[in-house]
């Protein structure tokens, strides 16, 4: 038996269709061009900020500005440019990257479908890319830095934290 009705919608939106053959059930996903064309342009995007070339320059940035930031409610005025400066610098640098990746890329289109979408870009992406637009998410950024560059807090950029169990009076035991 198939029940499908695809075209149902005929707009190309994107639905989920239970499509029921032979007794089994599969769900079929139906997306649009755009939907398709968003996707890889965030797929690019996570290829981009974990290479070594966006890592190095974004940290370059932030070790020579990191001072100037403090953990206080009040914003400086030396803030306003160095924000300028790395949206100009981190932007122009994964623009051209974007450009030279796929071909016709246009970044007014995509920060337009980035509006539509972004309850579905990965978190991390989602916050990088909000450091360009939040003054606030860039500012955290550079106050979480500090506080790492001087050990007053955990550098989760990094990689994994491990905890032992027996710090915190988990004990394993095996039945025989």
């Amino acid at each position: 038996m198939d029940i499908n009705g695809r075209g149902a919608l005929g707009r190309g939106d994107n639905i989920v269709e239970m499509v029921d053959m032979d007794e089994e059930n599969f769900a079929v996903s139906n997306s649009s061009a755009a939907d398709a064309a968003f996707d890889a342009v965030i797929g690019r995007i996570e290829d981009i900020i974990m290479e070594e070339d966006f890592q190095q320059l974004q940290q370059s940035f932030m070790e020579k500005h990191y001072l100037e930031f403090d953990d206080s409610e009040e914003n400086k005025l030396s803030y306003t440019p160095i924000f300028n400066e790395y949206v100009d610098l981190v932007e122009k640098h994964l623009e051209q990257q974007l450009k030279e990746r796929i071909p016709g890329f246009n970044m007014i289109a995509f920060i337009d479908a980035f509006t539509q979408h972004k309850e579905e870009v990965p978190s991390d992406i989602f916050d990088m890319l909000l450091t360009f637009t939040d003054f606030t998410a860039f500012k955290e950024m550079f106050v979480h830095y500090r506080a790492v560059k001087e050990g007053r807090g955990p550098d989760l950029g990094q990689g994994l934290v491990v905890t032992s169990l027996k710090s915190t009076g988990y004990n394993h035991v095996t039945h025989q």
